[in-house]
């Protein structure tokens, strides 16, 4: 099949494909904005360092003791010991130790001392409260766990902050709506006229069949009856005219 003829398949079902774009990116308007119930993270940041020497520096062997022990923080987080903590000094959070646990997330970067605490929920002035609630428990609590104080918090979650929801990106999404729409739109074009079986094309009658074509009607439109219609009214009046003056003669 050349080229040509894909072109002509696209052109006579257009419409069918246009309908398909549109309903999808229809669909995934209304998805976005009335539909999609929207969530905000917040973040707060904390450090481990170790004491340094006497002379007040930090050798290799300190920090690489440090990024250890983050292996170790990530598991304790996430622990009863710290969330039990959080949900008896901060009730007005209204969450189980279980919640936070499921909730709270621990990401920290390869070879670094930092780690980033991080908490999602729909609204953000709550997972700005939680974020920051379990940095200050675990804070507070690491001595008595580990036995060493070297945890500081970097940052905090600014909780009167107005973040945009991380899951909304309308025109994202209609982006994808349009090109996924407008693939399965080409596919059922060409799929439907792979299904259909009228010889349209004189061509395909003699691939098929192997018969030559002896002759072949014109497509008639409306505006060729018309036409059609039109000459032969005004041919029947010159007619009628006609015997007219030749009866009169």
């Amino acid at each position: 099949m050349e080229l040509k003829q894909y072109f002509r398949i696209i052109q006579k079902k257009w419409w069918l494909i246009m309908v398909i774009v549109v309903v999808a990116i229809a669909a995934a308007c209304v998805k976005s904005f009335y539909f999609t119930t929207p969530i905000y993270a917040a973040t707060a940041k904390l450090i481990v360092n170790q004491k340094g020497s006497a002379d007040g520096s930090l050798n290799t062997g300190t920090i690489q003791t440090s990024i250890f022990l983050i292996n170790s923080y990530k598991e304790i987080i996430k622990s009863s010991a710290i969330m039990d903590k959080v949900v008896q000094k901060f009730p007005e959070l209204k969450a189980t130790a279980g919640e936070l646990s499921a909730g709270i997330s621990v990401i920290t970067a390869n070879n670094s001392q930092v780690m980033n605490l991080g908490y999602k929920d729909t609204s953000y002035a709550k997972a700005a409260a939680i974020v920051n609630a379990v940095s200050k428990v675990f804070k507070d609590e690491i001595p008595h766990i580990m036995n060493v104080d070297n945890i500081t918090i970097l940052s905090m979650a600014d909780t009167k902050a107005s973040p945009a929801p991380i899951n909304l990106n309308p025109l994202m999404n209609i982006l994808i709506s349009f090109a996924v729409s407008l693939m399965l739109g080409v596919g059922l074009v060409f799929l439907l006229n792979y299904l259909d079986d009228t010889l349209r094309t004189e061509a395909e009658i003699v691939e098929i069949l192997n018969l030559p074509v002896l002759t072949a009607v014109g497509e008639i439109t409306k505006g060729d009856l018309k036409a059609t219609k039109k000459a032969a009214a005004v041919h029947n009046s010159k007619v009628g005219e006609s015997k007219y003056a030749a009866l009169n003669q």
